[in-house]
Parts: C-alpha cells; sequence; structure tokens
C-alpha cells in the first residue's frame, strides 16, 4: 500500500512539474533565432531586442563570421532567419546548394569599397598592382563592378554579378586580383596592394568606408541587405514583427549616426 502511494505520488509531482514547466514555456512567448554576423547586423538586432520582447518574441542573436554556415544553419532548421547578405547572393547560394530561402525585407545597404595601404586614389594605384577581391559568387562579380565603375578595367559586355577576372577584356594597368574569403580581406591589406572589402569586414576592422576607401559603391547600390527566411516560414507572425522592428523610424535614425553614410537604409 505504501509502495503504490508513493508511486501515486511521483507521478503527481512530476505531473505538477511538467504543468509549471509548460507555463512557463507559455508565459516566455516566442524564441526566434536569428543568426547574423556582427557589424552592423548583430548591433541593430541588440537594437530590437526589447521591442521584439514587447511584442511576446524573445530574439536570441547567434553570430556568425563567414559568409556560407549561416544559410546552412538556417536551411537545417537550426536558426529561424538570418540577417547578413544581399539577394543576388541568397539566390546564388540557395540554388547551388538546393536551398528554397527567401527575402523577408531589406533593412540596410553597405557600399562596397575599395581600400589600400599603398595608394590613396585611382591615380597611384601602381602598374601590376595586387587587389584582393571577395571569393564568394556574387560578391566577387561586383567587386569588379565596382573597379570598371572607377574605369580601372572593362569587363566582357553583358556580363554582371557573375563575373569573374576571366571577363576582363581591358586591363590598361595590368592589375593581378587574388580572390580571397571576404572575412579575410582586412588582414590582406599588408600584404597586397589594394582589397575590395564587405563593408562589415570593414567595419570590424576599423576602417571607415566613408573616409578610407579608394573608391565606394554609391548610396544607391541595389544590393541592400535582407532578413533571409525559409520560405514556409515567410509569413509567420514572429518573423513579420521582426522586419517590422529593423524598418523602424527607430532604426533608421541610428543607422543614420552611427555609421554616418557608411550603412544607408534600405527602407
Amino acid at each position: 500500500m505504501t509502495k503504490k502511494i508513493t508511486a501515486f505520488t511521483l507521478v503527481l509531482v512530476l505531473s505538477i512539474l511538467t504543468l509549471i514547466g509548460c507555463g512557463a514555456k507559455e508565459e516566455s512567448g516566442t524564441v526566434l533565432k536569428v543568426g547574423a554576423t556582427p557589424v552592423p547586423h548583430s548591433e541593430l538586432l541588440e537594437l530590437v531586442k526589447s521591442d521584439l520582447l514587447a511584442e511576446g518574441i524573445t530574439l536570441e542573436i547567434v553570430e556568425f563570421t563567414d559568409y556560407v554556415t549561416p544559410n546552412l544553419a538556417l536551411n537545417d532548421g537550426e536558426i529561424s532567419a538570418n540577417f547578413f547578405q544581399h539577394v543576388p547572393y541568397m539566390t546564388s547560394f540557395s540554388a547551388e546548394h538546393k536551398l528554397d530561402l527567401v527575402s523577408a525585407g531589406t533593412v540596410h545597404v553597405e557600399p562596397l569599397g575599395l581600400y589600400s595601404n599603398t595608394f590613396e586614389d585611382i591615380a597611384s594605384i601602381p602598374v601590376g598592382a595586387v587587389i584582393a577581391i571577395p571569393n564568394d559568387p556574387t560578391n566577387e562579380g561586383r567587386a569588379l563592378l565596382l573597379l570598371q565603375s572607377a574605369g580601372l578595367i572593362k569587363l566582357k559586355a553583358g556580363v554582371s554579378l557573375e563575373a569573374t577576372d576571366a571577363d576582363i577584356i581591358d586591363n590598361p594597368l595590368g592589375l593581378v586580383f587574388k580572390p580571397i574569403d571576404a572575412s579575410q580581406l582586412p588582414r590582406t591589406l599588408d600584404d597586397v596592394d589594394g582589397a575590395v572589402i564587405n563593408t562589415n569586414y570593414a567595419l570590424e576592422a576599423n576602417l571607415n568606408p566613408v573616409e578610407d576607401a579608394v573608391i565606394l559603391e554609391g548610396a544607391d547600390s541595389p544590393y541592400a541587405n535582407i532578413v533571409t527566411v525559409r520560405s514556409a516560414d515567410l509569413n509567420s507572425d514572429a518573423i513579420k514583427k521582426l522586419v517590422a522592428a529593423l524598418q523602424s523610424e527607430k532604426v533608421k535614425k541610428f543607422i543614420e549616426e552611427k555609421y554616418g553614410g557608411a550603412v544607408v537604409p534600405a527602407f
């Protein structure tokens, strides 16, 4: 009899603890895990944490330092969304890896720039200069298009973001291109003559795109950074609230004041 009572008591206690646990989970609301590169993406997400909490959403930021892992982690369900890329990169990466990812909304533009510890302007770029460029799809082509816009090279007619150095048909200075992982580009500046660097990595390396870049994309750059999700989650209430928070006047003002033109609102 005692054993039966003890067993009943144990079941009852476990049931109560389970109910308490469920209640706690219910009270905490939705947990949204978002992958992001540190600057400015994580900073912007940190800014809207309290706004989302007021909407019943606990935002967990998972930091990545490369452009490959965030999309794979999103596809595998390890995170609910990511925030680090533009649409052309997402489209190219998704096609290559057979992923079903879509944009949930645009947030900002990070103008791509050419930086150098060797030359201060286009006129002083030496013949045969070694220029490091991103080695990932779309950003390599984007870097070459930036150099073409400055008259340093000429690409085949009709090529765009898919361009590689094999598409160069005119290179008056005989520039030598060295494709390197985007995250490593700031570290190459002492080893090459120049490097075309994505703004997020430039900012992490304490480079000011507005002041330090030899060439910089304009504020009208079409490569707006987006919140990326699995297509099945596009209409999720939590995702909609995340995008709304990132497209708020609060975030716009923060971008304009914090980055001074190095990052530009795209909403």
